[in-house]
This record gives C-alpha cells, structure tokens and sequence, in this order.
C-alpha cells in the first residue's frame, strides 16, 4: 500500500489514529501505539509490542479462522504480521477503513441495541480461545501506585498544573478508596473461589467501540482482548443480570452478579490508577489532561455514591 493521502483522526484516547487513503482510492485506518504508555498490553515497551501482537494475532484469528465478521481486525504487513515497530516506543497497526456509524463512551444503549451486543458476546465467548489469546489480568495495573499516591499525600505534588488538585481530591476521598479497594479484593477473592471457566472476551465493548455498519455493529479496538470471565464484558453493558437475559437464552449461562460488580469496580479502579498516575507524573495543561481531570473526579464522585 502506497498512501496518497494522510489525515490525522482526533479520535479514542492514548493511541493516534490517521485515514489513510491510497493510490488505488482505497481508505484505510492507522494507529500508532505509544508502547511506553499500554500497560494493558504488558509492562514496558519490549511487554507491551509483545502482548499487543498477541492481541492483533488473536482478533486475526478470530476473524478469519472463526469467521466472525463484526471482529474489525488488521491487515498484515510486509512480515506477515500485523504489528509493525516503528523503533523501541511506538508501533503502527493498519486496519480496513470500516463505514458505518461509530458510537460514543457513554452512549445509552437501547435494550434492543443492547441485545444486538448480547448476540455477538455470546458468539464471541462461544469460540475456542485461539492459542495467541492473552490472559486478562484481574487486578488492573496501578494499584499499588494508587496506595503510594494514599501514603503519600500528606506532602505537595508538583509534577504539573493538576498534580495539586490531584493530590487534594485524592485526600479527600482516602476513606472512599481505601474502602472499595478492600471490596475489590473481596469480590477477586470469593469469584476466584467459583473457579468459572474463561472464554475469550473483548475487554471494553462499550459504545465507543461500536460501529453500526449496514450488516449490524461491529466491535474495533481488540488491543484489550483476553482470557476471562465472561462478566469482564457483560458488565460494561449492565450490572443486573435481569437486563443480560438475552446473554442467557443464547447461551445457557446466568451472569455471576458478584462477577459482574467485580468488573464495574475494577473499570473505575483503573481509572483511578490511570489518572493518579499522570497527575503526579510530569504533565501540561492540554486538552486530554483537561479531559482526564473530569475523568478523575466523576470517577471518585461515582466510587463515592456506590460506596454510599
């Protein structure tokens, strides 16, 4: 592929996407990833460019051995795989240029919308696991980053505009975290108990990774893929078992409502870890640390009323 032209996309958060459009007309989407800063994917740049081509083999795989048509998954590159460093930080990944029309985070879904993504959850976790699938880590990176941040508190941050504002908020709402911390590990604790079997699951199948094209919607965004429990995708789309009955009638499985409250607090934990991280760390005041900074207090304002 020869682009023609190259158009840089605002969308998602911490990848950078740009359209492509190549000699023959053809429209594709590039992503780039900042491997330094894709701890979901591993710890460090060698951990992450490694769990990320697991991620893109998988969605692959999915697709094209499983034909599973609503995977948006890579195309391969000169190597044959569809992850391509660009040097020791960053790596690009090309994808099909899918039209439709894309949904937001935080969209509401209808209940007939939300049954649509039932369908495809039921299908996706029905398939064996291809042998690329990585583990899905139960407890989210940067917890113990959150406690230092607890400990230490007491003293000014000073790692940019937000690093004090940060540092107060976190103070004030010490009780709240501390608090839904230890219900974190409680939750992990009695689910592990159950020993549920895994599937393989999207990881994030909320709106923002939803396309609604003309054959139904489509999932994009598989660096989040692994091996799980069902419920780490089943509760982006409800807490309430009698609202996933769809989930059940396809596949004879009633969604565990401890694992499914586990999901939903390991989501905002993981805000939190993401968030407490970059405020102390070195930052500007731009739009995405704008953008976090809201992030960052509806996330304790939430954790604090579902504490309540």
């Amino acid at each position: 592929m020869s682009p023609s032209r190259v158009t840089y996309a605002p969308v998602g958060f911490g990848d950078y996407h740009w359209t492509v459009t190549d000699d023959d007309g053809r429209p594709w989407f590039a992503t780039v990833s900042d491997l330094e800063h894709k701890e979901h994917c591993g710890q460090g740049a060698v951990a992450a460019l490694k769990g990320l081509r697991q991620a893109m083999d998988t969605a692959l795989t999915l697709r094209e051995r499983d034909g599973l048509r609503f995977v948006v998954a890579p195309v391969a590159a000169a190597d044959g795989g569809p992850v391509l460093p660009l040097d020791d930080r960053y790596a690009l990944t090309v994808f099909p240029h899918v039209p439709g029309r894309a949904g937001e985070f935080g969209q509401r879904l209808s209940e007939a919308e939300r049954d649509q993504v039932l369908d495809l959850l039921a299908e996706l976790h029905g398939r064996t696991p291809p042998e690329t699938t990585p583990p899905a880590a139960v407890e989210p990176p940067g917890l113990d980053g959150v406690l230092a941040a607890l400990d230490e508190s007491e003293g000014p941050w000073s790692g940019g505009p937000f690093a004090e504002p940060a540092r107060k908020l976190l103070r004030e709402h010490e009780a709240t975290l501390r608090e839904r911390l230890a219900a974190f590990e409680t939750l992990v604790a009695r689910v592990r108990g159950r020993g549920a079997p895994l599937v393989v699951t999207h990881g994030e199948p909320h709106p923002g990774n939803l396309i609604l094209g003309d054959e139904g919607h489509l999932l994009v965004d598989w660096d989040t893929v692994g091996l799980a429990l069902p419920e780490r995708d089943l509760a982006l789309l409800s807490d309430d078992p009698a609202a996933l009955t769809r989930y059940t009638e396809l596949t004879g499985r009633t969604p565990d409502p401890d694992a499914l409250a586990l999901y939903r607090l390991r989501w905002s934990l993981l805000d939190v870890a993401e968030f407490v991280e970059w405020f102390r760390g070195e930052h500007q005041r731009t739009e995405d640390t704008e953008s976090a900074w809201k992030g960052f207090t509806d996330t304790l304002e939430h954790l604090a009323t579902a504490s309540g």
